[in-house]
C-alpha cells in the first residue's frame, strides 16, 4: 500500500475555541503513543475526512508535523451524527520496529452455493480478528470468500484463514466466522373445515351412520 500522509499543524485552541476551529474548516486531533507525549494538532478538515474515510483502523498513516513524521494508527474517530462529518480524531504513534496487537475487520465476499442451491441462511460469528504484526505489515482488512460454503452445515473458522507469514492471528482457531445453516421452517397453519371438525370430535358422524343402519334394519323387519 502506498504511503498515506496527513499534514498537521500544532493546535492551541481548546474548549469552546475548538468550535471556531471547526467552522474555519479545520479538524482538531491529538497524537500520542510510542515515545510521544500527547500533542494537540489540527488537520485540513475536508482532506482528512476524504483520506480517513477510505482507510481502516489497521491502516498505517503518517502524520507530518513541523518537519517530523509520526507513523500512526487511528484509535478513535468522533463524528457529527447529523452531518456525518468528523469532529475529532485520536492518532496513536507506533514504532515500525516493534510488533503490536491490532483488530482487523473481516470482509465477506463471493456467493455461497449453500445459499443459492439449498436456501441456507448465513450466520455471522466474528467480525474482526486480533492479530500481531509490525505496523507496516498490518492488513487493512481480511477478505473471506464464502463460495467455499457448498452445503448446509459448512462453515469457515479462524483456522481456515490464510494470511501473510508476517501476520499472526491471536484468536482461537475453532472460533466461527460464518456458518451456513438450514433455513428457518415456516409454521403452516392447519385449516380445519366444519366437516373435519365434526369428524375430529368423534361423535356425530357415528350417530348419523348408526341411524342409517337402524332405519335399514327396521325396513327389513317390516
Amino acid at each position: 500500500m502506498e504511503k498515506v500522509v496527513l499534514k498537521a499543524t500544532p493546535r492551541t485552541a481548546t474548549g469552546r475555541q475548538v468550535r471556531a476551529l471547526r467552522r474555519s474548516g479545520l479538524l482538531p486531533a491529538v497524537i500520542y503513543g510510542h515515545k510521544v507525549e500527547p500533542i494537540s494538532i489540527s488537520l485540513e478538515g475536508r482532506e482528512a475526512g476524504r483520506v480517513l474515510g477510505r482507510l481502516s483502523s489497521s491502516s498505517l498513516i503518517t502524520v507530518a508535523l513541523e518537519g517530523k513524521e509520526y507513523p500512526s494508527l487511528v484509535r478513535e474517530k468522533q463524528q457529527n451524527h447529523i452531518k456525518r462529518t468528523l469532529i475529532h480524531v485520536d492518532f496513536m504513534v507506533v514504532s515500525q520496529t516493534e510488533k503490536i496487537h491490532a483488530n482487523v475487520g473481516i470482509v465477506l465476499t463471493g456467493d455461497s452455493p449453500a445459499v443459492k442451491d439449498f436456501n441456507a441462511m448465513l450466520i455471522n460469528g466474528l467480525s474482526e480478528l486480533e492479530v500481531e504484526a509490525f505496523p507496516q505489515d498490518l492488513p487493512e482488512s481480511i477478505v473471506v470468500d464464502i463460495s467455499t460454503l457448498i452445503k448446509i452445515g459448512d462453515g469457515i473458522h479462524v483456522r481456515d484463514i490464510v494470511l501473510s507469514d508476517k501476520v499472526q492471528v491471536l484468536d482461537t482457531p475453532d472460533e466461527m466466522i460464518v456458518l451456513a445453516t438450514a433455513p428457518a421452517k415456516e409454521e403452516v397453519e392447519e385449516v380445519v373445515t366444519p366437516e373435519a371438525a365434526v369428524v375430529e370430535e368423534g361423535t356425530e358422524p357415528e350417530v348419523i351412520e348408526k341411524g342409517k343402519k337402524e332405519e335399514e334394519e327396521g325396513e327389513e323387519k317390516k
